[in-house]
């Protein structure tokens, strides 16, 4: 269906993805409905069928934009150097990324189990990718006989959600700031692989 001429695509569209997502972070996707996103954004519930087909697509998009997003500013911050610097730059990296992105942590880790299955898939293979990253280092490290890991696999997960866990505490407001929390973060990684 085509926008009326003189309408505001580019300021509507993004101003529907924000109210989904906020609304989203604070009643849960379930909880939802297009017409509270309409009423956020100040339309007609049936202007949002001009910019997204149903509200799995809202939600697929949130995620999927999240994670082409944390896919393609990690790859440049980790590609170069041994494996200890690119742990240390995959943490620092990790941890700026996600301050102030509370909202899509918590869609992207809580409302998985309601995507359909085909959106599942996509988000769960994006997610493999970035852990891929991590794993590869830590595997790197084993090789270079600097860490201590028995299972790589299973340490990137734990390292990966020990580090995603700063969005439940941290405040820009707060005592610490992001270069002290970047370091305290890569002191406990560091210990956890044994170096």
């Amino acid at each position: 269906m085509a926008r009326t001429q003189g309408s505001h695509s580019e300021i509507t569209g993004p101003r529907i993805r924000a109210a989904a997502l906020k609304l989203f972070a604070e009643h849960g996707y379930a909880a939802v409905s297009m017409r509270q996103i309409a009423r956020d954004v100040g339309v007609q519930a049936g202007a949002l069928y001009n910019y997204t087909p149903d509200k799995q697509d809202l939600l697929f998009s949130l995620m999927k934009q999240h994670m082409d997003e944390l896919l393609e500013a990690c790859a440049d911050r980790v590609k170069d150097g041994d494996a200890t610097t690119r742990l240390h730059n995959f943490v620092d990296f990790h941890i700026t990324f996600h301050m102030g992105r509370a909202d899509e942590i918590f869609i992207a880790y809580m409302e998985l189990r309601n995507l359909s299955p085909e959106n599942f898939q996509t988000i769960e293979t994006l997610r493999r990718a970035y852990e891929d990253v991590l794993e590869a280092i830590l595997t790197a490290g084993l090789v270079e006989g600097v860490f201590d890991v028995p299972n790589p696999k299973v340490t990137t997960r734990a390292i990966i959600a020990m580090l995603t866990g700063i969005t439940t505490w941290y405040r820009p407001d707060g005592a610490l700031s992001p270069p002290e929390v970047s370091d305290l973060y890569w002191n406990m990684t560091r210990k956890s692989v044994g170096v």
